[in-house]
């Protein structure tokens, strides 16, 4: 099992940007204190490559991000004001999730501490999202013979539209997405299994909708890949969720989910995806614990 950081590159943001951007360091800082992670096993994520990108981007799109050549409608799309720093930032976590996809299918288990961009399409970056990190790992992968058939189980508060848009139409990539149905995107692409959650959902019927979702995106087909979007951003106290889940519901979701696939001898990577809460401690709260669950069931008997 490896761990995989990205917040050593900075990335400058105005005061009062709604993006929590230093939770990153936080959660890394959190591992790094309770020896959660052993030392050698948290690791600095390496950059995507541009071919890497190009196997899911567009050209132009990857050219304009990397030389700050977005259009004012653009920067408004995606949230962020560009700079070298996002760039950077951006290749390393698609780098974080690609390594956490190969420590997964080498140990069973791997983790980024950032990713989960599924907003980002083909031809253009959204909702903080400027890359879109499992469609570019699963295409990675896919493309080195390393693993054919992959499932995404995304369990962010937001639609995981841009991942629905690029891997619809092809059968080795199994969509799901659990989300509030009220929520950023107003305008749902269609992945293999959506389940829509009312406003104020809580921890007993959030629970009872995931199960019968995750039995169903994994019995599909059995995959070679499982990617878990394990967003924070279902917390009740949640400045954007609009969902009523507590931290103790978010972690007995992480049991059923990363509970399932370690049981069934799936290779898992986990991404943190989003979390919004205006008490940053409470984002970190609800990351380590999804990481602590995944340790626990991974746990290396050397």
């Amino acid at each position: 099992m490896r761990v995989f950081y990205g917040d050593h590159h900075p990335v400058p943001l105005p005061d009062g940007h709604p993006f929590p951007i230093d939770k990153y360091a936080r959660l890394r800082e959190r591992l790094e204190t309770s020896r959660l992670v052993p030392a050698d096993r948290l690791q600095p994520a390496p950059p995507a490559t541009p071919e890497q990108l190009l196997r899911v981007h567009d050209h132009e799109y990857v050219q304009r991000v990397a030389y700050g050549q977005l259009a004012p409608r653009e920067l408004r799309r995606l949230g962020f004001p560009w700079s070298p720093e996002l760039y950077r930032r951006s290749i390393h976590s698609v780098g974080g999730t690609i390594a956490a996809a190969r420590s997964a299918l080498d140990t069973g288990l791997g983790i980024n501490l950032a990713g989960g961009t599924h907003h980002a399409a083909r031809a253009h970056g959204a909702g903080f999202c400027v890359f879109n990190d499992v469609m570019v790992a699963i295409r990675t992968l896919q493309a080195e013979g390393l693993a054919r058939q992959v499932t995404v189980l995304d369990c962010d508060v937001h639609q995981g539209d841009g991942t629905a848009e690029l891997a619809d139409g092809d059968d080795t990539v199994f969509t799901m997405s659990i989300h509030g149905a009220n929520n950023f995107p107003v305008r749902k692409k269609r992945s293999d299994l959506d389940v829509a959650m009312p406003n104020g959902t809580d921890d007993d019927a959030y629970l009872a909708a995931l199960g019968p979702a995750v039995e169903h995106a994994l019995g599909s087909t059995p995959p070679d890949l499982v990617f878990y979007l394990a967003g924070a951003d279902p917390f009740v106290g949640d400045r954007f969720g609009r969902l009523a889940v507590t931290k103790r519901g978010l972690a007995a979701r992480d049991r059923l989910v990363l509970g399932t696939c370690r049981g069934r001898g799936l290779p898992t990577a986990v991404v943190m995806a989003g979390g919004y809460a205006p008490d940053l401690d409470d984002i970190v709260d609800i990351q380590t614990e999804t990481i602590r669950i995944a340790v626990e069931l991974w746990r290396d008997p050397r």
